[in-house]
């Protein structure tokens, strides 16, 4: 049973942007802060961005101000809107769901989708 789909991913120039796309089913995004990751080559998955039920979000330093996470509860989607984008955030990105501390902080969730590409170079 797929609940998360990710999309958006390509090959962007430095300096680019991307917006990626998580889709949910209704039941986990009207319950559950929402997510994204990223994992590079030889290092491990890192958090990315956040947003809570009520649009709280939070940023990895590595992508403030460039990076923006919202969420629309009519289409069950959380996005990732990518703004110029760097070599070093080049990574399979991930989107994932649960309560905020997991969200944000431990990272233990049950499982992960397969994620979505994004190579930035020229």
């Amino acid at each position: 049973q797929v609940q998360l789909v990710e999309s958006g991913g390509g090959l962007v120039q430095p300096g680019g942007s991307l917006r990626l796309s998580c889709a949910a089913s209704r039941s986990i995004f009207s319950l559950n802060a929402m997510g994204w990751y990223r994992q590079a080559p030889g290092k491990q998955r890192e958090l990315v961005a956040a947003i809570s039920l009520s649009t709280i979000t939070k940023y990895a330093e590595s992508v403030k101000g460039r990076f923006t996470i919202s969420r629309d509860y009519a289409k069950n989607t959380v996005y990732l809107q990518m703004n110029s984008l760097k070599p070093e955030d080049t990574a399979v990105y991930f989107c994932n769901y649960g309560p905020w501390a997991v969200v944000t902080t431990t990272l233990l969730f049950g499982s992960w989708g397969q994620g979505t590409q994004v190579t930035v170079s020229s």
